[in-house]
């Protein structure tokens, strides 16, 4: 299995401890390693990884050739421009082919939480079984333990496939749901969280590709001309359409699998998954850095390079740095975003 970890995020979400020159999969949210080292490190793990790819911005590649260890500099894959996941993963993709246009593709994004290694192994096993067997698209989902909102999820057929008891094949994928529907889907016993990891042989993808996305796939075919020339290809990729692997691919192909994975997961989106996974005190509150929670609870508190003291609330998410703080309620934590935009053209120097 050749590997490709999606590194390009800017983690708007993360702000102000996430910047443009300093994204979450950089950060070291857990630890001492950052998110992309330890996404590495996982899949250095696995018996059946031949090579592992990164495909991220220009202005990241240096940082991460300096910093990240395991990958080879001449692996890192650059995007002209972010254009979602679909361009990002075909331009992968055709990297790959142009080393043996039958290997299996493993895509991971760079920034999630996984627990439990035995079990990821497995169903990456199966994962790529099913690719070279069945000549199928393949994803891993999760399951769910509560109704979340602030994930996807992917609806399978109730009998698993005869070869594999974790392998389904998908009926539909659904967006992030509030939170009456995805009760139900908890409810219902079919829905798993989307992981955003994907497994299939190239080809198989490539052939998907041009099937279900022909635009996209005539790009890649001229950006391949373009290399093989010596050219470049920046002209064609800021023309192509940003789109998701999901929307653009995955749910349009009939020959679609998802297998059933038991590891822990998580997607690291927002300060509140953060909070979750951190440890409390007796008043639910988190204080990572240098600061003080009097009379509040339920607060998530995060500080590098100033004193942040916090009293008689409850239920805010507050994290400092040297220029910037942010304090919002855990209810809104999805919408940091909107700060993110108002900087853009205001104050794009806290960017």
């Amino acid at each position: 299995m050749y590997c490709v970890i999606m590194a390009g995020g800017s983690g708007t979400r993360f702000w102000p401890l996430s910047r443009n020159n300093n994204p979450k999969q950089l950060l070291n949210i857990l630890g001492e390693k950052s998110m992309l080292q330890i996404t590495i490190d996982r899949l250095l793990k696995l018996k059946q990884v031949e090579d592992i790819f990164i495909i991220t911005r220009s202005d990241l590649s240096t940082q991460i050739k300096d910093n990240i260890k395991g990958v080879l500099p001449e692996n890192i894959i650059i995007e002209p421009e972010a254009k979602n996941t679909a361009p990002c993963i075909a331009l992968a993709a055709l990297r790959i082919a142009a080393i043996d246009e039958n290997a299996t593709m493993g895509v991971f994004p760079a920034d999630h939480l996984i627990i439990g290694h035995k079990e990821f192994e497995k169903a990456i096993n199966s994962s790529i079984d099913i690719a070279k067997n069945n000549q199928g698209l393949v994803t891993l989902g999760m399951e769910p333990s509560f109704p979340s909102v602030a994930y996807g999820y992917i609806q399978h057929e109730g009998k698993s496939i005869k070869s594999h008891s974790n392998v389904f094949k998908v009926k539909a994928f659904a967006e992030k749901p509030h939170l009456g529907l995805a009760k139900r889907f908890i409810k219902s016993k079919d829905f798993l969280w989307n992981g955003g990891i994907f497994l299939w042989n190239v080809n198989v993808f490539m052939n998907a590709l041009d099937k279900h996305m022909p635009e996209l796939y005539d790009s890649i075919n001229r950006i391949k001309k373009c290399l093989d020339k010596g050219d470049s290809f920046d002209e064609i990729w800021h023309n192509i359409s940003p789109e998701s692997i999901d929307y653009g691919l995955m749910e349009k192909t009939d020959n679609i699998y998802v297998v059933k994975s038991k590891f822990e997961w998580s997607d690291l989106g927002s300060w509140n998954v953060i909070h979750e996974i951190s440890p409390k005190n007796k008043e639910g509150n988190t204080i990572i850095g240098d600061g003080m929670i009097v009379e509040g609870n339920n607060n998530f508190l995060q500080s590098k390079g100033q004193f942040i003291a916090l009293l008689g609330v409850n239920d805010l998410v507050v994290v400092g740095t040297d220029d910037a703080i942010l304090v919002v309620n855990k209810e809104r934590v999805e919408e940091v975003k909107k700060i993110v935009e108002y900087l853009k053209d205001n104050r794009e120097n806290l960017l």
